[in-house]
């Protein structure tokens, strides 16, 4: 029996169980893959405070390990595959055990949503730019997506790809004009405005065409080369389908109140997986110490 079960270790999680831990309650931290969540796939870490210089994902999911660790907090990698949410004791199984708590924090985000199109599954699509964007040194590369994290992953591939083509549905870069100064300081990114990537194909399993569509003119544009390579950045889907037990909003996330309390008493949700307009790391934090302190005082003596 633990006072507080963390599903998910990104930001919000750890927040959230060092925080309780350093409550002298009795947490248990369980994920999925590792420690760092969506943010530590990145590129690099941006106007979080006290950043430090050269911050990239990994560096920065090291250090929530680190800090994790240090505060004593027991970090289990597995899979959860089911939670008994209502009763007074919450009940988390996964694929190795069985885990109950007094209270429960869920902070195991989003994933990154589908396009839905054909050939999205080929070599060469849906490519990760700190891990795969070597692979495209002096090639093209697309980029899907106009906001904030979809464009400075495109101003990282720009140092490595030969070009670098942003395709956004909007008529310009959604992001902040930060991010839009840079682009406009880069010789080789372009930007296709009001387009999507309609359809992907190609030979033994990889892309070699990519067919885009004008969303105005309806217009199609057809690219054919076997080097080029499909980084999406075309937002989250929350990891809510377990929790049929809570209040949802019409998009899939979790409903909170300040406390970062749900519609079920004593589960708490932290970060991207709960409704809310800002998602960023800074907040991810904000909610996982609102949530952890919270399910610590819910968890009692």
């Amino acid at each position: 029996m633990y006072d507080m079960i963390i599903i998910g270790a990104g930001p919000a999680g750890i927040a959230a169980a060092v925080y309780g831990k350093s409550r002298g309650k009795d947490v248990l931290v369980l994920e999925k893959n590792k420690v760092g969540g969506l943010v530590g796939k990145v590129s690099t870490v941006t106007h979080y405070p006290a950043i430090v210089e050269g911050e990239t994902g990994e560096t920065f999911a090291r250090r929530l390990l680190e800090q994790a660790e240090g505060a004593g907090v027991p970090i289990r990698i597995e899979e959860v595959l089911s939670a008994d949410l209502v009763p007074e004791i919450k009940t988390v199984k996964t694929g190795k055990g069985t885990y109950e708590a007094k209270t429960v924090v869920l902070a195991n985000g989003g994933s990154p949503k589908m396009l839905g199109i054909p050939g999205e599954d080929l070599k060469g699509v849906r490519l990760n730019a700190p891990k795969d964007g070597k692979d495209y040194a002096g090639k093209e590369v697309f980029v899907i997506g106009g906001a904030d994290g979809a464009v400075k992953e495109a101003l990282y591939l720009a140092d490595l790809a030969g070009k670098v083509t942003i395709v956004c549905v909007e008529d310009e870069l959604a992001c902040i004009p930060e991010f839009k100064e840079k682009v406009d300081h880069k010789d080789n990114i372009e930007i296709m405005p009001h387009s999507s990537l309609k359809a992907v194909s190609g030979k033994d399993g990889k892309a070699d065409t990519f067919e885009f569509i004008d969303n105005k003119t309806k217009e199609t544009t057809v690219i054919t080369d076997p080097e080029a390579g499909v980084f999406v950045y075309a937002g989250i889907v929350p990891n809510t389908e377990q929790y049929g037990q809570l209040e949802l909003d019409p998009a899939g996330f979790i409903v909170v109140n300040e406390d970062m309390e749900t519609s079920v008493p004593g589960v708490f949700a932290a970060g991207d997986i709960r409704s809310k307009k800002v998602r960023q790391v800074a907040t991810a934090v904000s909610d996982g110490a609102i949530a952890g302190i919270n399910a610590a005082l819910k968890a009692g003596k």
